[in-house]
């Protein structure tokens, strides 16, 4: 039976003590909120740290969901399931429903939250692309005060995060788009069984400029993305009409903008194939969202 090694326990009574906890305890602290990542980690080895502290008393200050004119709030407590039911954040941001109805099964997405998804960092994370790919912010609180770091700049490899060892990451901020610019955005899963890591997925978020795409930006998971590559795709699709044919050079690009390893889930070319596909049906359902508004995702 695989065990954990030993560790010390503290439970954090709010933010400040648990920032507190952290600044004590040194490198060898993590925190825990749903565990379904690290738990896992420790159990295998992977993971050792000496302290865990538990932050499931700080979701009175940090599991809300607040959305303003000019941005959605997202405290980092947040479960999944608040997320997949919030009918609010999937009317201006639906591809967080569409990420949440593929992410794991009931007993991940009662307990795990967006914190802990982004701050594990896993190249195969659903929320990691979604975030990436709505332009989020990551608000992240220490001793000497509040820090606002990009998605882009949070992430600093696999398993890696600008999130420095005496720190919290409290909110997530999706800026929104001017309301004379309509967008929207989705996201698409390929997965061996329901609720599995994916094979391959992508997200697609865009707003409009009349007849035009006004602004645009894809995202991949599990395909081994290159960042600037993935990014020319929002380059390319800047100012084009909204048609399959720009769908489709999109998706193409997707494709080679990746490089992916073949294991039990597919080879190489089947994974880019689907890095093209999903690119694709993200982008042509981000636009049919975005041209016929819709109450619901």
């Amino acid at each position: 039976m695989q065990v954990p090694g030993l560790f010390e326990y503290e439970r954090a009574a709010d933010v400040a003590d648990a920032i507190a906890l952290l600044d004590r305890l040194g490198d060898e602290a993590r925190v825990v909120a749903g565990g379904h990542s690290l738990l896992p980690m420790m159990k295998l080895r992977l993971a050792n740290p000496e302290y865990l502290i538990d932050i499931n008393d700080l979701v009175d200050e940090l599991g809300y969901i607040l959305v303003a004119s000019d941005a959605v709030r997202i405290g980092a407590m947040v479960r999944h399931r608040q997320m997949l039911e919030s009918d609010d954040l999937a009317k201006v941001f639906p591809i967080f429903r569409d990420a949440e109805r593929v992410i794991a099964d009931p007993v991940v997405r009662n307990r795990g939250t967006i914190g802990g998804s982004l701050c594990q960092a896993d190249p195969a994370e659903d929320l990691t692309t979604v975030c990436s790919v709505v332009g989020a912010v990551c608000v992240i609180r220490g001793p000497t005060g509040v820090r606002e770091v990009p998605m882009d700049e949070f992430l600093v490899g696999p398993y890696e995060t600008a999130v420095r060892s005496n720190e919290i990451l409290v909110e997530v901020r999706v800026p929104r788009t001017p309301p004379e610019h309509p967008g929207s955005s989705a996201y698409s899963k390929v997965e061996r069984r329901v609720g599995d890591w994916a094979i391959a997925a992508a997200g697609a978020a865009l707003w409009l400029d009349e007849d035009r795409i006004g602004g645009a930006s894809v995202g991949l998971t599990a395909v081994e993305p290159d960042a600037e590559r993935v990014a020319a795709i929002g380059d390319f699709l800047r100012g084009q009409p909204i048609t399959e044919e720009t769908f489709h050079r999109a998706g193409e690009l997707a494709g080679q903008a990746c490089e992916p390893v073949a294991d039990p889930r597919g080879t190489a070319a089947y994974k880019r194939h689907l890095a093209d596909e999903l690119t694709v049906r993200s982008l042509r359902t981000a636009a049919d969202r975005a041209v016929v508004p819709r109450t619901e995702a």
